[in-house]
């Protein structure tokens, strides 16, 4: 910023400073300085809003990972140690046990929410840090693992980034080639429903993390009883009331029209796990 501001003002606020040696500024010329200096005030009050808005935490990383079947205490102990020793601040650690779906008996590891400056910032946070991960948890794994990230959509979600709860469902929902922009207008629509039944969703898209992927996680702010039949409208009910008659319909010929591939899950938040 300081640099773009000096090639911008830097020459003229110069050439200004050493002509005031040899005659003094007409009134015209004064006027003109003033105005030189408010715009650049303004801009850099509009480079610093810049900036800020490069840095908004909607970034989150994840990363599963699978112990060893009969090395499961040992790698609890080794990953909380882990976790409270150097996971805080923008790399704060919330790690959950995956409880169905094709990953179950693995472990979901959040890091975030942060930007990605923080992210080119972290590196591998220490050498001690990432000595004690290899040495320590590393060793207790199997070689199965995923991870990728992900950033935060605030437009498709009903819940804020960062209004956590313990138990969640997962839902990835893949669209086909080139259809990404139609799966997010199904998503604007299913809003509608989700806000008018009180369902709590925060939606993520995936980044440079493999296919590309929503990730739409349910928090269950009243626990599991929130997907008891008759504990809300039936959803066709709700979209329905939300989009207009008849529009379930057409929201099931989207989705088989758009939508490659979709499957979910459910996991349950370990805090003695997570950092502190």
């Amino acid at each position: 910023m300081v640099d773009l501001y000096s090639q911008i003002f830097g020459f003229e606020q110069s050439f200004g400073r050493a002509f005031n040696h040899i005659v003094p500024k007409p009134k015209h010329i004064c006027m003109k300085q003033k105005l030189v200096n408010k715009l650049s005030a303004s801009l850099l009050m509009l480079l610093f809003s810049f900036a800020g808005i490069s840095q908004t935490k909607n970034v989150i990383s994840t990363h599963r990972v699978f112990p060893k079947i009969d090395k499961i205490t040992e790698f609890e102990k080794a990953v909380a140690n882990h976790a409270q020793k150097y996971h805080s601040g923008d790399n704060h650690w919330r790690v959950f046990a995956i409880q169905s779906g094709p990953d179950i008996g693995g472990y979901h590891i959040t890091e975030g929410p942060k930007s990605w400056e923080s992210e080119d910032a972290r590196g591998d946070i220490s050498p001690e840090h990432q000595n004690d991960w290899n040495k320590n948890v590393a060793v207790y794994l199997t070689d199965r693992q995923s991870g990728g990230f992900s950033v935060y959509q605030e437009s498709l979600s009903t819940i804020a980034l960062g209004d956590f709860t313990d138990k969640i469902q997962i839902s990835h929902v893949y669209p086909k080639p080139g259809r990404t922009d139609e799966v997010a207008a199904i998503l604007k629509k299913v809003k509608k429903a989700w806000e008018a039944s009180g369902v709590t969703v925060a939606v993520y898209m995936s980044s440079a993390s493999g296919p590309t992927q929503y990730t739409l996680t349910t928090r269950y702010k009243q626990g599991l009883k929130e997907r008891a039949a008759g504990f809300r409208k039936p959803f066709k009910e709700v979209y329905e009331t939300a989009n207009g008659e008849g529009s379930y319909e057409q929201y099931m010929k989207d989705i088989a029209e758009f939508v490659q591939e979709s499957w979910s899950e459910l996991l349950f938040l370990r805090k003695d796990l997570s950092s502190k």
